[in-house]
Order: structure tokens, then C-alpha cells, then sequence
């Protein structure tokens, strides 16, 4: 009875989800979230082994998506007198966040978390104001990149977890630099085969029309599960060969919206969410207090701080004040990555439960403030270039 109830319980959630983000003008994570904090706190979800395998691929396949979401053609947005600026705004973001957690005395996953990068909210602020935006497009453009670097951080961070500063540590760094390489050649490889053979996409993936075996869900489950799977055997984190497989298809099969469509579709409407309901009936909302707010206030706070001094300091001169602070703010909503994090160091005891609950309700609060300050400033910017384009 217990595990009907917890079923439909999230299937309702689900369900409903993105009836309250419309309501709430709020960003559908944010609510799967609070939702999973609610009926966790209410017992109507609990902590099942299925429940918990179901989420755990769940995170998988919104790695999937994140490689799904990187369009490379944005990185030649970047021009080459760009490039440098690019480079030191990684490096101020990782030196700051540096500074702070040894000012501050805080571990690793402070320093991995504060910098970390993810596209899902900046996609969600594209759809709103368009690419056209310059503030936005280089935040997508750099967004990308930033991804990368923190899919490739996201992995070094789980082996270290795993084996600490070991032989064994050192050992999986070479084989994801390995892995990467592998990756590169094989994706080359597959450029210059479908270049040469473009027969060969249709024979794995044929038109929609003559698709009648739904041999492009086959084909792209399959492709990430054997991914997935080779990561496991040569102990690289999973994260990786998830976000291989969605690159891979983002890059060969770009021109097949129907099947990318239905891989979103069926990732962002059930997969995803239970992930990330289940991480928010991990949070105790009876164990909540004051001390653990402030924590998740200061996290927000230095995440955001830190791509503020970055921003200004390398991109000040290319977008002046206004353009800044917007892009700034874009670039500080990292809200899937920093739960992923946040869920790696509590489960490897490298942070305590109370910081756990810091991270995810911080998080939350990341998305929801940044919005609505961001909507606010683009409306308030937006007047007074209209105002003073009137008075010239």
C-alpha cells in the first residue's frame, strides 16, 4: 500500500508541476523540488530503493539532455579577439572561488560548486528574450563552454570523492583525459563516415516517415545505456558518457527535430522531474533552521559575487555597466549542476547533511530571486534606453 501511494504521489507531482510554474511564474525545478520537500515532509514520499535507482537514472539521462542542449556553432560566436577574455574569466571564476573557501575555510565542494555552469535556466531566459540580446548571447556562447568545463570538473570531483588523492585518483584522471581524446577521434571518425556514407544515418536512424520500428528511441537509449555502461566498467563517473551520447546526437542528428524533440520530451517530462523530486524529500523541512538559511543565503551570495567580479573585469569594456550586471546574473542560476554536487559530496560524506539542506534550498533560492531581479533590471534598463533615446 505504502508503494502505491509513493507512486502516485510523484506521478502527481509531475503531473501537476507545470500547472504551478504557469500560476507561479516559477521555474518548474524549483517546484518539483519544493513539491518533493513537501510530501517528504508530509511522508507521503520516502526513501525506496526503486524510487532512489529511478532518480539515480534520471540524473543520467538530464546529463543525456545537457550534451543534447550544446550547440557547437555558438562557441564561433566567441571571435578570436574574444577568446583571451573568455580564458581569464574561467580563471578569475576559479581564483576567486578559491580565495573564498580558503578565506571562508571551506572544503572542495565549495570550490567545485561556486564556478559550476549549467544551460538549463539560461535556455529558459532565451526563450524569453531571444538570442538577439548581447548580454544573453554571450552567455549562451560562453554557457557552453562553461559546461564543458563543468562536466569535466563534475567527473574529476566524483573520482576524488571515490578515491581521495590515491594511485587509483590519478588513475582515473588519465583514463577520462583518455576517454575524452577517444571521444574527439570517434566523433571526427563519425563526421567524416556520415561526410562520406550519409546512407549510414538513415540505416540508423531512418526518416520519420519510413521509421516504423521507433528505431530512433532503440537507437538512442541503447546508445546511452552502452555509455553509460562502459563508464561504469572503467570507473569513470557516469556523468560523462551521458553528456558524450547527447553531444553525439546533437551533433549528427541536429536535423531530426522529431526524435530530439521526443528524447526532451520524455527526459524533461518524467525522467528529470523525479530526480528532482526525490532530491527534495531528502531535505528534512523539519530539521530547517536558522543557521542553515543563512548558509544557503551566503552561498548564493558568493556565487554570485564571484561572476560579478569576473564579469566586470573582463567583460566590462564589451558590454559596459547594464549589459554586465545582466550577464552577471545569467550566468549565476547553475541550478541542476549545483544539486548534482551537492547530492556526490553528501553521499560521500564530504559535507555534512546540514550543508546538504544548505545546497539544495540555495539552489532554490538562486533561481527564484535571480528571475525576478533579473525581469526587473531588463524591464528597468529597457526604459531607460527608450527614455533617453526620446530625449536625443
Amino acid at each position: 500500500m505504502e508503494k502505491i501511494i509513493l507512486v502516485i504521489t510523484v506521478c502527481t507531482i509531475i503531473m501537476t508541476s507545470p500547472l504551478i510554474s504557469k500560476i507561479l511564474k516559477t521555474p518548474i525545478v524549483v517546484v518539483e523540488i519544493s513539491l518533493g520537500l513537501l510530501c517528504g515532509y508530509l511522508g507521503f514520499i520516502y526513501d525506496d530503493e526503486t524510487l532512489q535507482l529511478v532518480a539515480k537514472f534520471g540524473f543520467v539521462y538530464l546529463m543525456f539532455l545537457a550534451g543534447l542542449e550544446i550547440n557547437l556553432k555558438l562557441v564561433k560566436v566567441i571571435k578570436a579577439t574574444m577568446t583571451l577574455n573568455v580564458i581569464f574569466y574561467f580563471i578569475s571564476l576559479y581564483t576567486i572561488s578559491g580565495f573564498v573557501c580558503w578565506f571562508f575555510d571551506l572544503g572542495l565542494t565549495y570550490f567545485v560548486a561556486f564556478p559550476i555552469f549549467s544551460l538549463g535556466i539560461l535556455m529558459m531566459l532565451i526563450k524569453e528574450y531571444g538570442k538577439d540580446e548581447p548580454w544573453l548571447n554571450l552567455a549562451l556562447s560562453i554557457g557552453v563552454v562553461g559546461e564543458f568545463v563543468s562536466i569535466l570538473a563534475l567527473a574529476l570531483f566524483s573520482g576524488y570523492t571515490e578515491y581521495g588523492f590515491t594511485k587509483d585518483f590519478f588513475i582515473s584522471i588519465i583514463l577520462i583525459i583518455s576517454v575524452v581524446v577517444v571521444s574527439i577521434i570517434l566523433l571526427r571518425f563519425s563526421y567524416m563516415l556520415f561526410w562520406w556514407f550519409p546512407e549510414v544515418k538513415k540505416y540508423l536512424i531512418p526518416d520519420e516517415k519510413d521509421d516504423k520500428l521507433d528505431q530512433d528511441i532503440r537507437f538512442s537509449i541503447s546508445l546511452l545505456l552502452i555509455l553509460v555502461s562502459i563508464m561504469l566498467i572503467l570507473r569513470i563517473d557516469v556523468v560523462l558518457g551521458a553528456f558524450a551520447g547527447g553531444l553525439f546526437f546533437k551533433m549528427f542528428f541536429n536535423k531530426k527535430e522529431i526524435l530530439l524533440h521526443k528524447i526532451e520530451s520524455f527526459g524533461f517530462g518524467f525522467f528529470a522531474p523525479i530526480f528532482f523530486i526525490y532530491t527534495g524529500s531528502t531535505v528534512k523541512l523539519d530539521m530547517i533552521t536558522l543557521d542553515i538559511l543563512k548558509h544557503a543565503l551566503f552561498i548564493m551570495i558568493a556565487m554570485v559575487i564571484i561572476r560579478f567580479i569576473s564579469s566586470y573585469l573582463v567583460f566590462y569594456n564589451y558590454l559596459k555597466a547594464k549589459y554586465t550586471t545582466l550577464f552577471a546574473l545569467s550566468d549565476s542560476m547553475p541550478l541542476t549542476f549545483l544539486v548534482a554536487i551537492a547530492m556526490i559530496s553528501y553521499n560521500f560524506k564530504l559535507i555534512t547533511q546540514e550543508q546538504y539542506f544548505a545546497f539544495i534550498i540555495a539552489s532554490m533560492l538562486n533561481a527564484l530571486i535571480i528571475m525576478v531581479v533579473l525581469r526587473k533590471l531588463y524591464k528597468l534598463f529597457k526604459l531607460d534606453t527608450t527614455e533617453s533615446e526620446k530625449h536625443t
